[in-house]
């Protein structure tokens, strides 16, 4: 058996290609949208990728399985329950697929999603009746199992999707000998659930051991434990979900059109027609300067899900980038459906340095400056209710910055507002945002939570 994980940091999220060395024939297990990745570890193994298969239709990303298909030859699998526009063959339990030696075989386990599935990984050379390893999509995590609430809005229930996940766990998957190693699609920092381990491999009776989730319980309070104090799921999760359904543009289309370069004045006119500026360069870069009514999502942190929470995926989206950023910028958003990318600002910031009528910089403080300011000032953080529960500034309002855009009306619009994170790169989409919608007394708090209280300034414990 050839093995090969694949980890995407800024998704969090594992695909994998097992093949048989014999046959050299490969399948692909939940594969991102840019599948080059595959297309070239294939080629120089000397592998046919005839096989791409989705344990269940993902919500945070898209899927790369209509490209598998179209630019490797791949037939696509999916659970027997998934109902899709295009063609697929359906595997319920004990389904296999064939590579050779090698065999892939399917176990039903629904309540993440309704049609989630396990792959069972055998290889009939070292041993044909265990299973080397399962692939586990988002039904078991390391530390952790899916969440159950993501498709309550669209038909089935957080409950019953619970009792569904509740079965496939207890009756299934902890069914198989406890060496069984386990891969799942995402690590840790993925919304798809609560705490997941950034360990990239584990096995069953360590799971059986240590994962909240799979110690013994009442299918009852197993239920209640997992539709409570999930986190909010960002907007573009149910977009995803059923985009990974259809039969849609593949990701090389999409980046054609996109990768266009606009002078300022096509920029500035798409913007007045409703067009989002969205700058990916650092924090301090933009605080430095920036295009009036432009939202910063640096690219180099949880980029494609704060732009997935923050932009409108129907109107378009224009680009200011370094040069050399362009294309990783909207190949992001394409990973997760946003084909709304009409170009970028060519030559960047570059092309607007001697309008300085269009240039805006963002208001900065330290922390050991903010007691001068006086009284009239508000300190908004936007960190989860969670982190500012185990600490936060004293005084300072609450407001995560995935409810900011419908919690605008709290964030007063006189005085001073201070907003803040952990460390700045969130505030900073939340100072922009606020100062695209008009607002012009934000100022953002350097360095965020950890700054004031690495000089022990006053904190409190919620």
């Amino acid at each position: 058996m050839f093995f090969q994980r694949y980890y995407l940091e800024c998704l969090s999220h594992a695909s994998y290609m097992v093949a048989d060395e014999k046959t050299k024939v490969a399948a692909v297990i939940d594969p991102r949208r840019d599948v080059d990745i595959y297309l070239n570890d294939a080629r120089e193994q000397g592998f046919k990728i005839k096989h791409v298969i989705l344990t269940h239709f993902h919500a945070d990303f898209i899927a790369g399985h209509i490209e598998l298909r179209d630019q490797a030859g791949a037939k696509i699998y999916l659970g027997k329950r998934a109902e899709a526009e295009f063609d697929f063959e359906a595997l319920g339990d004990g389904s296999l697929i064939t590579l050779g030696d090698v065999r892939l075989e399917a176990m039903e386990t629904p309540g993440h999603t309704p049609e989630g599935i396990t792959l069972l990984a055998f290889d009939s050379v070292s041993d044909g009746k265990n299973p080397y390893a399962i692939f586990t999509g988002d039904t078991l995590f390391l530390g952790d199992v899916g969440r159950p609430d993501l498709l309550a809005s669209i038909g089935v229930t957080a409950n019953e999707l619970a009792e569904m996940l509740y079965d496939s766990l207890h009756h299934k998957l902890l069914k198989l000998p406890g060496k069984t190693l386990v891969y799942p699609a995402h690590g840790a920092g993925s919304m798809c659930g609560k705490s997941l381990s950034d360990e990239a491999v584990s096995t069953l009776d360590e799971q059986r051991r240590f994962n909240y989730a799979l110690q013994p319980m009442a299918k009852a309070d197993f239920i209640k434990m997992m539709v409570a104090e999930q986190p909010e799921a960002p907007a573009y999760f149910v977009h995803d979900a059923i985009l990974n359904r259809k039969e849609r543009p593949r990701l090389d289309t999409t980046m054609q059109k996109s990768m266009k370069p606009l002078d300022l004045e096509a920029v500035l006119s798409l913007q007045k027609s409703g067009g989002q500026i969205l700058d990916v360069r650092p924090v301090n870069d933009f605080a430095g300067a920036h295009l009036l009514g432009s939202l910063n999502i640096g690219i180099d942190g949880r980029y494609a899900t704060w732009a997935g929470t923050l932009l409108d995926k129907n109107h378009p989206i224009l680009i200011i980038a370094e040069p050399e950023r362009v294309e990783e910028a909207i190949l992001r958003l394409g990973r997760i459906g946003f084909h709304n990318v009409k170009g970028y600002l060519n030559d960047g910031m570059e092309a607007i340095k001697d309008q300085s009528d269009l240039i805006r910089q963002t208001q900065r403080i330290i922390a050991s400056d903010v007691r001068d300011l006086g009284s009239d000032v508000t300190l908004v953080d936007i960190r989860t209710e969670n982190e500012w529960a185990e600490g936060h500034i004293d005084g300072s309002a609450n407001i995560p910055l995935n409810q900011l855009v419908k919690r605008i009306e709290e964030v007063p619009a006189s005085g001073r507002v201070i907003v803040h994170c952990q460390g700045g790169y969130r505030s900073m989409i939340a100072a922009s945002f606020l100062e695209k919608e008009g607002r012009t007394n934000i100022i953002d708090l350097l360095g965020g939570y950890s700054a004031w209280e690495a000089l022990k300034l006053p904190i409190r414990h919620s």
